[in-house]
Order: structure tokens, then C-alpha cells, then sequence
């Protein structure tokens, strides 16, 4: 499915929420869904710079697709994460590069997250960005 539509979909169901406080409990269910990170996984190398929770982010490509895997020391930063997972995950670098993440606007999440929070958002969404760099840099 392409980066937009997920986009759309996540927007969508954000929207059917009133307030807040559904929209975080949302968010923390999408955390319990999130393709957890193998162990092995869980280095100082993978974490996750500028968040105030630990964020572990492993990238591999499958079929010329990154896959992520995630996992998060806190609940709602898991969900987080997560959300961005679903939207980047089984997707080709280039087009992880090109992603335009306007949706985490039309959701409202940077602007109901603490700053700290918001910050590490920003950080996750950059390293995201720069594992598909350097696997683009790889298939060129």
C-alpha cells in the first residue's frame, strides 16, 4: 500500500475520535500492535538520538522494501513509533525519502505532545528517513 494512503487511513481514524484522550488510547493500542524489535536488536547503535524514552528502530530490506521494527521503553512514544512504522514500513527507500509526513499536522500529533515528546518525533521520523538514505545509497 502506498505512503499516502496509509497516510489517509491513519488521518481518518484519528478524526472518528472527540477528544485527546481517545485519540492517546489509540495511540497506545497501536504501540501494542507494533512488530516488536528482536532483542538482538536492542543496542546502544539502534537507539533512537534526541528522545527522552529509549526508541530502538532495526531496518532491513526485503525485496527491495525497508522493514522496520521498533520498540519503545514508554507506552505512548511505542505508539508513536508505531504509527510511523506503519506508515514507512514494506516501502522503497526512494519513496520513504520522498515521504511527506504532513498527515502527523492534519492528525494534530506535534501540536498535543510535550515538547520533549514532539522533539523526539522530529528525531524519529529523521532516522527513519536516514536508514532509507543509506539503503538507497546502497542500491545506487
Amino acid at each position: 500500500m502506498k505512503i499516502k494512503k496509509i497516510q489517509e487511513e491513519i488521518t481518518e481514524e484519528f478524526g472518528m475520535f472527540d477528544d485527546w484522550t481517545q485519540r492517546y488510547e489509540h495511540m497506545i493500542d497501536l504501540g501494542r500492535s507494533l512488530p516488536l524489535i528482536e532483542e538482538q536488536y536492542k543496542l546502544d547503535e539502534n537507539l533512537i538520538k534526541g528522545c527522552q524514552s529509549k526508541v530502538w528502530v532495526h531496518a532491513e530490506m526485503e525485496d527491495g522494501k525497508l522493514v522496520f521494527t521498533a520498540d519503545s521503553d514508554a507506552i505512548i512514544t511505542k505508539g508513536i513509533i508505531a504509527i510511523l512504522v506503519r506508515v514507512l514500513s514494506d516501502q522503497k527507500p526512494q519513496d520513504i525519502i520522498d515521504a511527506d509526513m504532513e498527515f502527523i499536522d492534519k492528525i494534530g500529533l506535534k501540536e498535543h505532545l510535550s515538547p520533549t515528546r514532539a522533539n523526539g518525533l522530529v528525531n524519529m521520523i529523521k532516522q527513519l528517513k536516514l536508514y532509507a538514505i543509506a539503503y538507497q545509497t546502497q542500491l545506487n
